[in-house]
């Protein structure tokens, strides 16, 4: 069964550092959120929802929602944030582990700290080989993704996957290609972004989501549904905006109107005998647009493919 979910950065409220002037209420999130017909809802950053399980617990339970993921961000190219980054992953695990359904376990969703690597962040979507990470500091990565997904595996039972995101090192294909062979399969899962995937393999957008996914399809454990419109892709590229000019610009779009083939993907994940949450997440910096129009949209265009 499939399921459909939302997250918090559909509503402006994103991890990134310095976009933190949002003043959404997390009550009118959900509100809006279970109102638009979505089944789950991801966190978002620590502390935008409440971090007290009874708390929680009960805010999802009058609305009918299940907690599907967690981010959590941490730089793993250094390893003098590992240690930090594993606390955030069990404070989170242990909040998530209270909050949990049996039948569709939320998962831990692991990142590169996005955003706050200049080069990287002002190529995203147009990234090169040699702005790749050296193979010493990429085992260093792998390790640190390796070590926290260990710890929350052990500790919480519950399973970590990594979310491949423009604007930090691992956004390319042969970037997750790589740090898929460097990580232990039986904890860490890929979290298969489709907007993501389509801007961070560069101009060639045709079939490339679907050739991803056939290409790690023993790695997925979750999937993102974000679409990508490839005009404003190209256009970021030849104008050589950074990673938020582009998110600005719209080049996360609404589903349907990019290059992502969703009915494809659907039919796939169905062959394939996908269980749980498919999570939408519509990029939206502050001041852009009314989030709940916009859910309601990508709701009613899954529903048009029958989820």
């Amino acid at each position: 069964m499939i399921y459909v979910g939302n997250a918090p950065c559909s509503w402006g409220n994103l991890e990134f550092q310095g976009l933190d002037e949002q003043s959404l209420d997390f009550r009118q999130l959900l509100d809006e959120l279970s109102e638009s017909g979505y089944a789950g809802t991801e966190l978002g950053d620590w502390g935008f929802l409440p971090i007290e399980p009874k708390i929680l617990h009960t805010e999802l339970a009058t609305r009918n929602l299940t907690m599907t993921g967690a981010f959590v961000p941490v730089d793993f190219s250094d390893s003098n944030c590992h240690a930090e980054g594993k606390a955030r992953a069990l404070r989170t695990a242990a909040l998530l582990r209270n909050v949990a359904s049996e039948t569709s376990p939320p998962f831990v969703v692991l990142a590169d700290d996005n955003g706050t690597h200049p080069a990287r962040t002002k190529t995203a979507g147009r990234i090169t080989p040699d702005l790749a990470l050296p193979k010493s500091k990429l085992e260093v990565f792998a390790d640190g993704v390796n070590a926290i997904a260990q710890a929350v595996t052990s500790q919480f039972g519950l399973r970590c996957v990594f979310h491949h995101h423009c604007a930090g090192f691992i956004e390319t294909p042969q970037e997750i290609a790589d740090l898929m062979q460097l990580t232990d399969p039986n904890l860490v899962g890929l979290v298969f972004d489709t907007g993501h995937y389509a801007f961070g393999a560069g101009k060639t957008m045709g079939n490339t989501v679907m050739d991803g996914v056939i290409r790690f399809a023993d790695r997925i454990w979750y999937v993102h549904v974000k679409d990508c419109n490839q005009a404003i892709a190209e256009e970021a590229s030849s104008r050589e905006w950074g990673y938020f000019d582009s998110v600005k610009n719209g080049v996360f779009c609404e589903l349907g109107h990019g290059v992502v083939p969703f009915e494809i993907l659907i039919n796939w994940l169905r062959t394939m005998s996908y269980n749980g949450f498919v999570t939408v997440e519509q990029d939206v910096l502050p001041g852009m647009g009314s989030p709940m129009q916009s859910a309601r949209r990508n709701r009613e265009f899954l529903a048009g493919l029958g989820l």
